[in-house]
């Protein structure tokens, strides 16, 4: 008989997985079951069509039942809830809107996704509180917004969805706070990376508010009440503050749940029920680096999951190496991208990490835009671990060759020695990737000690003794410093050698950090013998110490 394969949930997993099982074998039959009324829908793109950048919502909508039975021959049953498993047997019972059907399967696929966590805020209506996850909450925040044409709203998070939708809602005219309970927007990032992003939302207009949450909703003002007390106009409010992975059905068919509230899988997408495989936000990973359990809600992730899950339900034997949740985000005319470990996310392991602030491409060639790039290593090995990178231009391209390095298990002593593409409106001759290795390799090898903003605050809180050196020219000084830092300017620095203490700790900064280095390397070559140039420069000093 004709293998049976069946997939719960018809979004990025599902969809693909079914492609693939179709393609592993013509002779399946494959059912997908969705809940939902859209199959295979770019739910990546529904913020885009909030702020109307696309205009059509038919773009989104890659695949209707229709279209994808005549590609692959798999039936597409919308608006058909599983309610329960039944492994032994292997059926599952869907609740179409006719009733109960009993659905049998060789093979199970589970991508049922996860849900936006919804607070519970006393007085807050439903018809103004939105979540967005799907078509549906796409069309009810649009038509809210055309319907009742508010004026203000809040989006409560400060995460990637929390971000596209507050620069949504800015573009559909309305006035948008937002509100992040932890000390920086995208707190998965480094803090400067969020002080970055939020400077990049108050100058849109966007009134941003750190350490704080929602408690409360005056109905009458139609604002939302903080945690800290402060009341902000809110006609709308969008929550984005995390995902919970759908596990009802999991659960109760005795599937194993991990400790990071995913269902356990092996390599092969199985879950602890060899017949049952389980795909995208609601399975429990392997960080490809650390070797940790953990869950990453992204679909590039979700998607290749499902390829192999599709492709092992009709007997293949594909393996899934895991995740290290490379992911970007648009915030107006300004990019955020990461992937691997942060420098927080290190912390407990033997890492460093550097920050150059070059332009994107040649500085002569018109249109160059300045990028900060941070890149994480291993102090013993040198391998690359993670990269952060911030700007208008040319940031994902760069996270993306850091990312392949990751995989590769390259080095830091590789990346100085990448081979990219240049020509004077694409890069520099060194590009940034390369600019980022060469500060890694000389602080590894002791040529050019660095330390980061985060470690030098550490430092200085320790020991406010220690003796912080300027070498920017004086208008830079004058524009902004640190407040014990002593300036000498680097062309003044071997004259003036006598007036830099060789009893204390020397903390050397310029405005991006290659003068800073260049004064290291003086004072290192003069006696001083503990010397640190602090990574970035000012301008990551003062991201930092300027916060709010």
């Amino acid at each position: 008989m004709n293998k049976k394969v069946l997939i719960i949930g018809g979004v990025a997993g599902g969809a693909t997985a079914a492609a693939r099982a179709r393609r592993s074998d013509e002779s399946a039959e494959i059912t997908i079951l969705e809940r939902g009324g859209y199959i295979s829908f770019a739910n990546c793109g529904l913020p885009y069509y909030i702020s109307q950048e696309i205009k059509s919502r038919n773009n989104l909508i890659l695949q209707t039942p229709e279209s994808f039975y005549a590609r692959y021959r798999i039936l597409v049953r919308l608006g058909t809830e599983a309610i329960s498993i039944h492994p032994q047997e292997k059926y599952v019972i869907a609740k179409p809107s006719t009733g109960e059907e009993k659905f049998f399967y060789d093979k199970l696929i589970l991508s049922q996704g996860a849900n936006p966590i919804l607070p519970s805020i006393p007085n807050i209506s439903s018809e103004n509180a939105f979540t967005l996850r799907d078509i549906d909450d796409m069309d009810r925040i649009h038509n809210f917004i055309d319907s009742k044409f508010p004026k203000t709203a809040v989006v409560v998070g400060g995460g990637f969805i929390g971000l596209e939708m507050a620069e949504a809602l800015v573009e559909r005219k309305i006035n948008v706070s937002l509100v992040e309970k932890y000390s920086h927007v995208m707190p998965i990032a480094d803090p400067e990376f969020g002080e970055a992003i939020k400077r990049t939302l108050v100058e849109k207009g966007i009134t941003v508010l750190t350490s704080d949450s929602p408690v409360g909703y005056d109905s009458a003002l139609k604002k939302i009440i903080l945690e800290s007390g402060t009341k902000i106009p809110a006609e709308m409010v969008l929550f984005s503050i995390g995902v919970r992975p759908e596990l009802e059905l999991a659960r109760k068919s005795g599937l194993e749940i991990g400790k990071t509230g995913g269902v356990v899988v092996n390599e092969f997408m199985e879950s602890s029920d060899p017949n049952i495989f389980v795909v995208g936000d609601m399975a429990e990973i392997t960080h490809r680096i650390t070797g940790d359990k953990t869950r990453i809600p992204l679909a590039g992730p979700a998607n290749r999951q499902g390829r192999i899950a599709g492709a092992n339900a009709c007997g293949e034997r594909k393996k899934y190496s895991g995740s290290i949740g490379s992911s970007v985000v648009k915030i107006f005319n300004k990019v955020f991208a990461m992937t691997g470990l942060t420098e927080k996310q290190s912390q407990n392991l033997s890492a460093s990490s550097v920050t150059v602030h070059p332009n994107h491409h040649a500085g002569y060639y018109p249109g160059s835009k300045q990028l900060s790039l941070k890149l994480t290593f291993s102090n013993e090995t040198g391998r690359v671990l993670g990269a952060q990178a911030f700007g208008e231009e040319g940031v994902e391209k760069r996270v993306d060759v850091i990312a392949t390095a990751i995989l590769g298990g390259l080095h830091i002593e590789d990346l100085e020695e990448l081979d990219l593409c240049y020509a004077p409106p694409f890069s520099s001759a060194n590009d940034p990737v390369n600019m980022a290795a060469f500060v890694s390799s000389n602080d590894r090898q002791g040529f050019s000690p660095t330390v980061t903003v985060k470690e030098f605050l550490n430092s200085y809180e320790k020991n406010k003794l220690i003796f912080v050196l300027d070498v920017r020219n004086p208008n830079e000084f004058s524009g902004g410093k640190f407040p014990t830092a002593v300036n000498i300017p680097l062309p003044d620095l071997r004259k003036k050698l006598s007036e830099i203490p060789k009893d204390k700790e020397i903390y050397v900064h310029c405005q991006v950090g290659f003068r800073g280095h260049l004064a290291v390397r003086i004072l290192l070559q003069s006696g001083f013998q503990k010397v640190f140039n602090i990574s970035g420069g000012f301008k990551s000093i003062e991201l930092l110490l300027n916060r709010d």
